[in-house]
């Protein structure tokens, strides 16, 4: 019986795509996957590292402060003779999580007031630029401080904190690009259908911003992820009896001395999400030029 051959354009264009998908995927720079491996290894212990860890956030499970490594502690104890690999899996669900819930309220914000500039009367431009440069002059610490020294340091005013400093400066750049949007054919063409400004901003400007809008997130990320540790470290982020990457850093201070784990790791694990992050960012951002 003679062999049938699919001679179906739709078929044979499939299949002449598949190999240049996995060629492109097998050319994929490194940096994007140690960023993945990284980005995505913090990732799952954020969602996971709660079930995964053996003990309780502050649980005393040991006499020995500062212990190294053993059988029972893999990562040894703290200064309170706290397991440190339960500490650091329940923690960074807190690190990870409000940095991520402050960089989308902060890229979601500026790019709402981004598109309001562009769309709406000349008038609202000047007024809601120059709040958002009067934001902007202040440095995010000093805003962050700011906010905890009137109203008190809690997880959801650590992200308005966060967001108030960082969304000014993601304004900056969603107004930049809802400018350009708008003066393009497709815009103007929409203007003069009638199409209302909602529909403009949401269908036809937004899924041409929101590459640049999404990298300029992950930038945010990064810093937010900072800011928020250098707040723990400082005592006014994360109050016990939860804590952060950076509340574990701070509470173990003294133990540098004795190269303990409890203030090591903690430490290189915001190393190593800020790294990873960055990475990803790069790797992405440069495919899409």
């Amino acid at each position: 019986m003679p062999e049938l051959h699919s001679s179906h354009p739709i078929a044979s264009a499939q299949s002449e795509r598949r190999p240049s998908r996995f060629a492109r995927l097998t050319k994929a720079p490194l940096t994007l996957w140690i960023g993945l491996s990284l980005f995505g290894f913090w990732v799952f212990i954020a969602v996971f590292g709660h079930w995964l860890a053996p003990y309780g956030m502050g649980d005393m499970v040991s006499n020995h402060v500062f212990a190294g490594p053993s059988e029972q502690f893999p990562l040894g104890t703290d200064y309170l003779g706290r397991d440190v690999l339960s500490r650091i899996l329940i923690a960074t669900r807190y690190t990870l999580g409000m940095a991520l819930t402050a960089a989308v309220l902060s890229s979601a914000i500026g790019a709402f007031f981004g598109m309001l500039a562009a769309l709406s009367p000349r008038i609202l431009d000047p007024v809601v630029s120059q709040i958002m440069d009067a934001l902007i002059s202040i440095p995010s610490k000093m805003m962050a401080l700011l906010v905890v020294a009137v109203f008190g340091s809690s997880i959801p005013l650590l992200i308005v904190a966060a967001v108030a400093s960082y969304a000014p400066s993601a304004y900056r750049i969603a107004r930049s690009l809802a400018m350009n949007q708008a003066a393009m054919e497709y815009v103007v063409v929409a203007r003069c259908r009638g199409e209302h400004r909602a529909h403009i901003a949401v269908f036809e400007m937004l899924p041409n911003m929101i590459g640049p809008i999404l990298t300029d997130m992950g930038l945010r990320f990064v810093f937010i992820v900072l800011l928020l540790s250098a707040m723990s470290f400082l005592g006014l982020g994360v109050q016990p009896p939860m804590a952060d990457l950076g509340s574990l850093v701070r509470e173990n201070i003294s133990g540098l001395n004795r190269g303990a784990l409890a203030v090591i790791l903690p430490a290189l694990a915001i190393g190593t999400m800020t790294v990873g992050a960055n990475l990803l960012i790069d790797a992405v951002s440069s495919r899409r030029q």
